[in-house]
């Protein structure tokens, strides 16, 4: 690449987002706004950081490729200008925008100045997935799947969090709901429940639903907000139950059995990098977006989000 990619935001992800670029030699610019998180990053990375905010730096130039990694409520503004400064292709942190407005208004001026935007959610990613898609392919197919993405609410510290994404929060950390129907297609016929709320998200605090999907793969969740769980994933096919929980791991029980057995994964870049990560960002720079959820098919999962919330 002529041009530097530039990653936005001086943030924990962008740190991770720095280590992998390194590790595959791509030169790139960090840009920043606050001196504080400017001088954390340095001392993680060894990288400066060019503070002073985004619209500074586009008044000068533009890179060609971007990173966006900022905070949830600033996603949708970095983006927007990055777009109509002329950047070409975009990764873009997940999940864009809470708002459902927000997204449409991105694919639309992304659509109409031909700029890729790709939404990075990176358990698609994920070593454990790659294997498991594997495994799947030789079973003959999945024939149903069933999902979980209880939050830790107890360690959400709501007091320092913006209530607009609060409010949207299952949109905020939609990775399972993604990876769920990224693997299985999208809800065709379907069915879902919301009981109870929090003060921070009215909408709903438990979630239950079920149907099939495009593909003609049946699937359910349960997930209840208070109460103890975590997230993970069980797909089915006619040999065997995979499970993903923690999804960083792969677990089965197969046919005649009911005992769970870890499935082992050659390489090990899952655990050298932040998980999914690498594989995702070298797949971002090779063009090789096969994988990667577009704005175009984020603007139809905000409905399956909206959906499942009740918002």
């Amino acid at each position: 690449m002529k041009k530097p990619i530039w990653i936005i935001g001086a943030s924990k992800i962008s740190e991770d987002y720095s280590k992998v670029l390194d590790a595959l030699n791509i030169s790139y610019d960090v840009i920043g706004r606050g001196i504080r998180s400017a001088s954390s990053f340095k001392k993680a990375t060894g990288h400066e950081v060019k503070t002073g905010g985004l619209t500074k730096y586009l008044k000068k130039s533009f890179p060609d490729v971007a990173i966006v990694a900022v905070g949830v409520e600033e996603l949708f503004q970095a983006t927007k200008e990055l777009i109509e400064s002329g950047t070409k292709r975009i990764l873009l942190e997940k999940p864009g925008s809470v708002s459902t407005d927000e997204i449409i208004q991105l694919n639309n001026l992304a659509n109409k100045k031909k700029i890729e935007v790709l939404i990075a959610y990176n358990r698609r990613f994920y070593q454990s997935v790659y294997k498991m898609k594997k495994l799947i392919v030789a079973d003959g197919g999945v024939s149903s799947i069933n999902f979980e993405f209880t939050e830790w609410i107890h360690k959400l510290n709501v007091s320092k969090r913006n209530p607009k994404i609060l409010e949207r929060w299952l949109v905020a950390n939609s990775h399972v709901i993604d990876l769920a129907f990224h693997l299985c297609g999208k809800p065709k016929d379907w069915n879902c429940w919301q009981s109870d709320s929090f003060d921070w998200h009215p909408a709903s605090a438990r979630f239950c639903g079920s149907g099939i999907t495009d593909k003609k793969i049946l699937f359910s969740y349960l997930s209840d907000w208070k109460s103890p769980g975590s997230w993970g994933l069980e797909l089915l096919t006619g040999k065997n139950r995979y499970i993903l929980k923690p999804l960083e791991d792969l677990k089965v029980v197969r046919l005649g059995s009911v005992k769970i057995e870890k499935i082992n994964i050659e390489e090990q870049i899952d655990k050298k990098f932040k998980p999914g990560l690498f594989i995702q960002t070298k797949k971002f720079i090779e063009k090789n977006d096969d994988i990667f959820c577009t704005l175009n098919e984020q603007v139809e999962n905000m409905k399956i989000f909206y959906k499942i919330a009740g918002y």
